[in-house]
């Protein structure tokens, strides 16, 4: 019976010491105090300033302090023997945009919210505060409507970087060349709308789908995907080209939904570089053959390549990881057995030559696992300057966010990084805002 009954017993937990993080929503002018083995009077007698308010279970201390100061006095309190001090943090509901294609619902497994769930993006939402500047993330891709619904005043003035024949302002899918046509199995002019859509869709609209940058981002599109030689694709010279154009254009970030098997393309990899000395990181997609290895530009240093995970964090059965160490996290984007997909924009627009997907449509595939990356970095970009009056280095951003990732710091060859936490990336103080 006496063995039983201890097995019953229950560890308590130890008492905190130290202080408690400043940087989250708190009451001002009081703080939670530990006092040690001094009595609240004597304790708060120590400290010009300070009275108790009134005693809390567990041993807490509601303390008063002169509101502004409340980081100062906590430490004086520590200074005048106590054991922990912290603020009375502020707790709220997660914020829910009330666009239609959001919120869970078992009857359509698409809706985002569990997506965004996955990298914890509503805890985060609710720690943007205002924010002073709004980055621009440029997104590489096939096509572009700007009348879109869902994208209203979000896009920038777009370039054409091909040289498909239309206007250098002309976002439309490229035409295709006599005798041949689109192949609705493989090539996807819609797909750059669905990858601008999670960067930046309008929330809280009542219509399709919130982006991740929650209205404080914007698109600078541009087209890349154009025909050469009866294929549907782009090529080193003018993806070299696109990716100084953003950088010159002040992006801070590039977002590269696409890949090639090269793994020396010296044109690119220069061009890479130059957005890096600009200040632009380039955030590309890992591929999506489910082999090891990235996709290039994703394999490239410098950049931040993004994989896809299932919503119970596995790595997606398409996403190609990495053996070798590389900046590598996952968002979850979808899976094909089974079968799991997530809503975003289509262009809604039909052309002579193409018939676009309708307003919105499904997807999967590592392509939409950067956009929900990019816009995270665009986020912590805005956070950082808020705070510091500047905005973060590319080294800084991807080390923010691999770091702070669901691995802890570690490097796993199936997942990088692991899932990213869109929440750690707006509080930490160790890689974001140390």
């Amino acid at each position: 019976p006496q063995g039983l009954a201890l097995q019953g017993l229950r560890v308590p937990p130890p008492e905190p010491q130290g202080m408690g993080d400043f940087s989250a929503p708190y009451v001002p002018g009081e703080l939670l105090v530990l006092p040690g083995g001094l009595t609240p009077q004597g304790l708060t007698a120590r400290v010009a300033g300070a009275r108790v308010e009134k005693p809390l279970e567990g041993g807490f201390l509601k303390v008063r302090v002169p509101e502004g100061k409340e980081r100062a006095k906590a430490w004086e309190l520590l200074q005048a023997g106590a054991r922990w001090a912290q603020p009375n943090y502020l707790y709220f509901p997660l914020y829910t945009p009330n666009d239609p294609l959001y919120p869970a619902s078992p009857l359509d497994p698409s809706r985002l919210q569990p997506y965004y769930q996955a990298i914890r993006l509503e805890a985060a939402w609710n720690l943007l505060g205002p924010l002073p500047c709004t980055p621009v993330v440029a997104v590489l891709d096939t096509a572009f409507n700007p009348k879109h619904e869902d994208m209203g005043g979000v896009f920038l003035s777009g370039y054409n970087a091909t040289p498909d024949g239309l206007p250098k302002d002309n976002l439309d899918p490229s035409p295709p060349p006599s005798g041949f046509a689109y192949d609705p199995n493989k090539d996807a002019p819609d797909h750059g709308q669905g990858v601008a859509g999670l960067v930046a869709a309008v929330a809280d609209n009542n219509r399709g789908i919130p982006g991740v940058g929650l209205n404080r981002v914007k698109v600078l599109p541009v087209k890349v995907f154009y025909w050469v030689w009866g294929e549907y694709s782009s090529t080193s010279e003018v993806l070299a080209a696109a990716i100084r154009y953003a950088a010159d254009q002040g992006a801070a970030v590039a977002n590269l939904s696409l890949g090639s098997s090269a793994p020396l393309d010296g044109a690119v990899q220069q061009a890479l570089g130059y957005a890096l000395s600009k200040g632009t990181l380039p955030v590309a997609a890992a591929g999506n053959v489910g082999v090891e290895g990235l996709d290039y530009p994703a394999a490239y240093p410098g950049v931040l390549a993004v994989g896809s995970a299932r919503l119970n964090g596995t790595r997606s059965d398409f996403s190609n990881y990495s053996t070798q160490p590389k900046d590598l996290v996952l968002a979850a984007a979808g899976n094909n057995n089974p079968p799991e997909t997530l809503w975003s924009l289509a262009l809604d627009k039909n052309y002579a030559y193409y018939q676009s997907l309708g307003a919105y449509a499904k997807w999967l595939g590592t392509s939409f696992a950067a956009p929900q990356a990019s816009a995270l970095a665009a986020l912590y970009v805005a956070k950082h300057y808020a705070r510091y009056g500047q905005g973060p280095s590319p080294d800084q951003i991807r080390l923010c966010l691999t770091r702070t990732a669901s691995n802890g710091g570690s490097y796993n060859p199936e997942t990088g990084y692991g899932l990213l936490r869109a929440d750690r990336v707006m509080t930490d103080t160790t890689y974001c805002f140390p």
